[in-house]
């Protein structure tokens, strides 16, 4: 069945300042609204626009509405007030994403995050345990590796080369220096160093699916094997043959696929 898809724009207020945000639903009575929505946690250089055409296909597939913001200091949001803190993922759970329930009155959601996304979705779905009704992490790391290391200094030289920074400018303006620094800076300081997943997370209390490319360049599998390990009600794992970093973009149909079934029975 194909659905007729509205997309509409969000500004969400903060102490620190606004956020924004988009929201995809099925057209009038033709998906099912009483299913909790997906909320999109993006990666460290992301934003709501780079995520492109998946949160259309994503609320396509399953007949849900999706939702994604930018984070304070990317996108379209506010610039964040000062360095990123190193604990930023937490921080994210505690106040940033609360505040998104509240406006938008979710009572329920799905948390679906990529890369360091995935672990504010696992951080969210621990601090927010009574209203996550699932998890899925799309190439989350679980803890601080050397292949993941070695992908960012990579990333970090390759933006230094002339017209790369106008790659991160298109789509978060002014703020884009402080978007690469909030990556790179952040996870190769020595004191991140000791980081895991499990140090944000007290318990998830919902299915979790783990998604992993095979050919990740910012993290073995063992990353997707620990997520699916953590203390849930019931973890999988997932990897997509031939996939490096971003599934969403190079085997969507696989990723929807994936996540469309471990929804089936979600409410």
């Amino acid at each position: 069945m194909t659905l007729n898809i509205n997309t509409e724009t969000l500004w969400i207020d903060t102490p620190h300042g606004q956020l924004f945000g988009c929201r995809w639903f099925p057209a009038a009575a033709a998906g099912d609204r009483t299913k909790s929505p997906i909320v999109l946690f993006h990666d460290s250089l992301g934003c709501v626009a780079l995520w492109r055409d998946f949160p259309q296909l994503l609320c396509q597939a399953t007949g849900r509405e999706v939702i994604a913001y930018d984070r304070l200091g990317f996108g379209r949001s506010c610039a964040y007030p000062g360095q990123l803190p190193h604990h930023f993922i937490r921080d994210e759970a505690e106040h940033f994403f609360t505040h998104l329930l509240e406006a938008l009155q979710i009572e329920r959601f799905v948390a679906l995050g990529h890369s360091v996304g995935g672990a504010m979705a696992a951080t969210c779905a621990s601090v927010h345990q009574q209203r996550c009704a699932a998890l899925i992490t799309v190439s989350a790391q679980a803890f601080v590796e050397d292949r993941t290391l070695q992908g960012i200094r990579t990333a970090k030289a390759q933006f230094e080369q002339p017209g790369q920074m106008a790659r991160l400018e298109k789509y978060h303006g002014d703020k884009s220096p402080w978007v690469l620094a909030a990556w790179t800076e952040t996870w190769l300081s020595p004191t991140f160093g000791d980081w895991t997943i499990e140090s944000g997370i007290d318990a998830i209390r919902c299915p979790l699916l783990a998604i992993h490319g095979e050919h990740d360049e910012y993290g073995s599998t063992l990353h997707p094997r620990r997520i699916a390990e953590l203390p849930a009600s019931g973890g999988e794992c997932l990897i997509i043959d031939g996939c490096h970093h971003v599934p969403h973009r190079e085997a969507p149909e696989a990723l929807l696929e994936a996540v469309t079934r471990f929804l089936a029975d979600a409410h």
